[in-house]
């Protein structure tokens, strides 16, 4: 097992050397521009828009910087000694691969992370689920007196986290772009808690998008995964694995155990406290909650700061959050769920007990809806969908379940709520991205909020 590797401060240090070429002007390649400039390197940005999101900061910050906008510039790529990748940008990349054949290295900001982060980290990843994770963890460990920075995919950047002074823990989620470039990092306590297919237009196969996932486990010292999940199951290779389950706890496994009836949050060797107490809802986040129990606990947090955390964590905006409820209808906002996989685990976590309306579509990502379609068909008896792939996701599921098209969010909720029953939930989940309609999954959620809360007034 290789350990976390050691250097001079991030912020201290001063000596210069090594060209480094940042590909991607957006918050992970302004902060890591603005890393290597701190360090003392030559730095040179690139990126194929005219416009990036963060030009001006960055000139802001280091007006020294180069800058070079709407192309990559091939000859000085192949100069670079190394090239720090946006995790929006493939490894595949023509330019990318002539200065990798010309000699550079091509790494991310985690790796950079890696290199000079000394305290212990954990890291998180997963097709679902991942940020709420991360953020709950971060809540136990909080709770238990730790000063914990946390970040990565989700919040702030890896490489922000860094100061003179180090905190107790690191937390980080990460992408499967991310550990795709990753070769140092050893997390204290990995987590991958899921894997469905998402990604294909990079990653191409799902062996390769589960590979890419795996390597957060490559120099872990404690691995805890899904045992409910097949694809990680057969990850047999990993050693000092801790499961989760939403069955029965068992031998280094945390689940869910019936008492007198109560269903209880379990550890491997007792019942921790009744899952009503928890406020997050649908099943997949009892899953989540047992992923985090099991990483503090391997992480060494005292159990009771652990509990007391876990009773007091509401979720985070547009991951299946309650939006209101009125005529015996719950509203809930899982505009986060962006992909098939996603959406299908917050349809069976919120619909199987109750049924109702999902609410779907956007911008496809390349991947098929045929589960997706299986789980609605099972769990709704309404359709709506919006954005491009509507007409992609009607022609899966035509015949099993009544589907009816929206041009807007208003629409679609409206369409929803008056398909509702009583005691049912009317869903957002998407399945899909949200830029064909929205800026982004919040904008998305957002638009879905005030389309309820305006539909509640009238």
């Amino acid at each position: 097992m290789r350990t976390q590797a050691t250097s001079t401060s991030p912020i201290a240090a001063t000596s210069a050397g090594g060209r480094w070429v940042v590909l991607g002007l957006g918050a992970t390649g302004f902060s890591s521009a603005g890393f290597l400039h701190r360090l003392g390197h030559a730095v040179t940005v690139m990126d194929s828009r005219a416009r990036p999101p963060m030009l001006e900061r960055l000139g802001e910050l280091a007006p020294a910087i180069s800058v070079t906008l709407g192309k990559f510039d091939r000859s000085a790529l192949e100069a670079a000694d190394y090239v720090l990748l946006s995790p929006g940008l493939s490894s595949e990349l023509p330019d990318v691969q002539a200065a990798k054949a010309a000699g550079a290295g091509i790494l991310g900001d985690i790796e950079l992370f890696a290199r000079y982060a000394k305290a212990p980290v954990i890291a998180v990843t997963g097709t679902n689920g991942k940020s709420t994770v991360t953020e709950l963890i971060s809540a136990m460990l909080r709770n238990a007196g730790k000063e914990v920075r946390s970040g990565g995919n989700l919040g702030t950047p890896a490489l922000d986290l860094l100061t003179d002074n180090e905190p107790d823990c690191y937390v980080l989620e990460l992408s499967s772009f991310q550990l795709e470039l990753t070769d140092s990092l050893a997390p204290s306590v990995a987590c991958l808690l899921n894997v469905t297919p998402d990604h294909l237009d990079r990653h191409h196969t799902f062996e390769a998008y589960l590979a890419a996932k795996a390597r957060i486990f490559e120099h872990a010292s404690t691995a805890v995964t899904n045992a409910d999940d097949e694809a990680l199951s057969a990850l047999g290779y990993l050693e000092r694995r801790v499961e989760f389950t939403l069955g029965e706890p068992g031998d280094r496994r945390y689940g869910v155990t019936e008492i007198a009836g109560e269903h209880y949050f379990a550890s491997p060797d007792d019942a921790l406290m009744p899952v009503r107490e928890c406020p997050l809802i649908g099943r997949h986040n009892i899953a989540n909650a047992l992923a985090a129990i099991a990483v503090c606990e391997a992480f060494g947090t005292e159990r009771a700061a652990v509990l007391e955390a876990l009773r007091g964590f509401t979720g985070l905006p547009h991951r299946t959050e309650k939006v209101a409820e009125f005529q015996s209808v719950v509203f809930v906002d899982d505009s986060k769920a962006t992909n098939p996989g996603a959406a299908i685990a917050s349809v069976e976590g919120l619909l199987a007990d109750c049924g109702g309306v999902v609410i779907a579509g956007g911008e496809s990502k390349g991947v098929a809806f045929d589960a997706f379609a299986d789980c609605v068909s099972r769990y709704a008896h309404d359709l709506i969908l919006i954005g491009k792939a509507a007409s992609e996701i009607r022609a899966v599921i035509a015949g099993r379940v009544p589907c009816f098209s929206a041009d807007c969010m208003e629409s679609a909720v409206r369409a929803a709520a008056e398909r509702a029953r009583s005691g049912e939930v009317v869903l957002l989940a998407p399945a899909c991205a949200s830029f064909d309609m929205f800026r982004d999954y919040r904008h998305r959620g957002t638009a879905f909020r005030d389309a309820v809360l305006q539909l509640r007034q009238q």
